[in-house]
């Protein structure tokens, strides 16, 4: 991949907050929403920027336990749901780019196919 396949810091902002990067880069958003360290970009991108304005509860008048206990009655629920809907959000953003949402399970399937080929060569089926 060449430099010219990768956003600048204007279009990776914009891929963040979701909008769609040139064809050209394509290789790089399959990279992105497949490749290795995909899921831990995607907690850390809807997680980290979210706690600035979860950190305003802490203004408010009173014991710090109450503040901290706002965000976290946000926060944890938030985690939950980020994990639990990032197949959809991968899917979602290939089809954005016009790529196939198939690939974004492309690895699952890969090392499925990895243990059913183990399995049957363990068990002289293959």
């Amino acid at each position: 991949m060449s430099t010219n396949d990768t956003p600048n810091p204007w279009q990776r902002l914009r891929y963040i907050a979701g909008g769609a990067l040139p064809a050209s880069m394509h290789p790089w958003v399959i990279e992105d929403l497949t490749g290795p360290g995909a899921a831990r970009r995607y907690m850390l991108r809807i997680l980290i920027p979210i706690i600035p304005p979860l950190c305003l509860f802490l203004l408010i008048p009173g014991p710090l336990w109450m503040g901290a206990s706002m965000m976290a009655l946000l926060y944890l629920p938030l985690i939950y749901f980020t994990a639990a809907l990032m197949y959809v959000f991968r899917r979602a953003r290939l089809a954005k780019h016009g790529l196939d949402p198939n690939l974004a399970d492309q690895r699952e399937r890969a090392r499925a196919a990895d243990a059913r080929a183990a399995y049957e060569r363990a068990h002289g089926r293959g």
